[in-house]
């Protein structure tokens, strides 16, 4: 008997140091080696990205590349017969999200062919990390109306937007019209009932929402701090609370686990950018960063931050590289034993945002740089401290953190270029750092300093005063047409004419046209049938417009 619960002990034990040996983290990367044998082509482009989408490529003169190409979707079945769970791909980085618990699926994936290397994403939840300080004391919009903060037609979001002298935008009709606005967070609790909302609602303005932390999740849940972002762009109730960029249109993705801190959320924000990408969202507005993560293993270093290393920040790059512009947070570690910028806030290309008080004087806590290769990192300030923001319950609060700075830039950002669109995101970039109030003695604490919006649309209309309706640069027609058209230009001397196909490649081009001269031309005769995009430059001036050929 003694020797039959000896064994059945043995066995007990056995079996579970076996299962233990079998099982596996629950999510990894899964590296592909090439893009070989894809039923996608550069050259059919509407396939997978809008037509939107391919509008600002031309636009912005941003040419497709491999990196476009979706992910091999025969690849991505192979793994997925090898009994793991598919999450997120990314074309961009070329490869895919998984989860998976037994370690012979993982064995089974590295033997397949085309996969070049697997990483180890996420364990188990260890902690929950604090992203801000919040408040208390929350307000509702009657209680604001009650006390007298509704004075003004901004209410209790006033200070925040006279920081960056944004009315004035708004005040000559700039407020966000046209530009689509992507945000990346946790969740966004009562964003879709939330009267502040509303009026984005009612308008067809929320252009949609996707969940890239839980397959088929629901963004509304878990966490409120993307409400609070939205807020301070979206957000219209007159005298109550308005934001930033109360007439854009907005796209809300979940890429932040607010349960644990894990690696895999910057391929989950990644996978982000590119979808959005696709859909033809101008701005990114990222209030996350990255640094340390629940299993120490997978943690930065400073040396990582060199605006090419981290994944969000490659991410974040490739996303500027097709005319976005990225803004992020520069975090909360400044009064840290780390307190330098994380990831994507370390990007060269990046508008990284830093915090200040009402009084202009940099909160203590905002992040600081260099970067790891010696950059003036953050690039602009932006209101951090006591911001109010829209709560889950439909009221509003006070918080602080660079999450909230960002956001406010950003929305005024978006009504810059809804004013001035003919500039590719570089230049808006550039000129909102030229606005800012340190720009001629930069540091690794205040970067550049606090824009004005007002003097970077003084800015940009002083390299071209001559600012033509948009609408009325030229005319083509007919249109469609069977390749022989009449295009009459509304603008003025040594203007450009261009002509690309929808993978942006220039099928015409033409220099030195007058003002008000109609001329005819049969440049698409010999061309496909199809959509054609056509491009007027006049200086730094552009307008493109859709041409078919049937």
């Amino acid at each position: 008997m003694r020797r039959f619960c000896l064994l059945i002990t043995l066995l007990i034990i056995s079996a579970t140091v076996m299962a233990q040996t079998q099982v596996a983290p629950d999510r990894y990367w899964i590296q592909f080696a090439d893009k070989n044998n894809t039923p996608y082509s550069i050259d059919r482009p509407e396939e997978f990205l809008s037509e939107r989408a391919m509008q600002r490529r031309v636009k912005y003169g941003v040419a497709l590349d491999e990196k476009d190409i979706p992910v091999n979707p025969s690849y991505i079945e192979a793994v997925e017969k090898t009994g793991a769970k598919i999450l997120n791909p990314s074309k961009w980085l070329n490869g895919v999200t998984i989860e998976a618990y037994d370690v012979s699926v993982i064995e089974a994936i590295e033997k397949l062919p085309f996969v070049k290397k697997t990483r180890v994403l996420y364990d188990e939840p260890l902690k929950q990390m604090i992203k801000e300080e919040s408040f208390v004391l929350e307000m509702n919009a009657e209680n604001i109306v009650k006390t007298g903060m509704a004075r003004n037609h901004y209410g209790t979001a006033l200070t925040q937007i006279e920081l960056l002298n944004g009315v004035a935008l708004h005040d000559m009709g700039y407020k966000g019209e046209g530009i689509w606005i992507g945000i990346c967070d946790s969740g966004y609790q009562g964003a879709d009932v939330h009267n502040a909302f509303k009026n984005m609602r009612d308008e067809n303005r929320l252009l949609g929402t996707k969940d890239f932390v839980y397959k088929n999740g629901i963004v509304y849940s878990d966490d409120h701090h993307g409400t609070a972002c939205l807020g301070l762009m979206a957000a219209y109730l007159p005298n109550v609370y308005v934001g930033t960029a109360p007439k854009a249109s907005y796209f809300l993705c979940r890429t932040e686990n607010i349960n644990s801190e894990n690696v895999i959320e910057e391929y989950n924000w990644v996978s982000a950018a590119e979808y959005m990408d696709s859909l033809g969202i101008d701005v990114i507005s990222t209030s996350l960063g990255y640094i340390g993560f629940d299993d120490s293993q997978m943690s930065h270093v400073y040396e990582d931050f060199d605006g090419k290393t981290c994944v969000i920040t490659i991410g974040a790059e490739i996303a500027s590289s097709r005319g976005i512009l990225c803004v992020a947070a520069a975090g909360n570690e400044g009064d840290t034993k780390f307190p330098y910028i994380g990831a994507p806030g370390d990007g060269k290309n990046v508008l990284t945002v830093g915090g200040v008080k009402a009084d202009g004087v940099k909160t203590s806590f905002s992040s600081i740089g260099p970067t790891a290769d010696g950059r003036i990192k953050p690039d602009v300030m932006s209101f951090a401290y006591a911001v109010s923001v829209t709560s889950p319950s439909g009221g509003f609060f006070e918080s602080n953190g660079t999450s909230f700075a960002t956001p406010l830039l950003a929305g005024l950002a978006a009504c810059l270029w809804q004013a001035r669109n003919s500039y590719p995101e570089s230049e808006i970039r550039e000129i909102i750092k030229q606005s800012a109030n340190n720009y001629s003695t930069p540091n690794s604490e205040y970067g550049y300093g606090i824009p004005d919006f007002k003097e970077a649309l003084d800015m940009l209309d002083l390299e071209n005063c001559d600012i033509f309706d948009e609408k009325s640069m030229f005319s083509v027609f007919p249109n469609p047409s069977d390749g022989v058209v009449k295009l009459k230009l509304n603008c003025g001397e040594n203007v450009s004419v261009q002509v690309f196909d929808v993978i942006g490649k220039m099928v015409y081009s033409c220099d030195n046209q007058s003002y008000n001269e109609a001329f005819v031309n049969d440049f698409l005769s010999n061309l496909d049938g199809g959509v054609y995009f056509v491009r007027v430059v006049d200086g730094n001036l552009n307008q493109i417009g859709k041409l078919i050929k049937y």
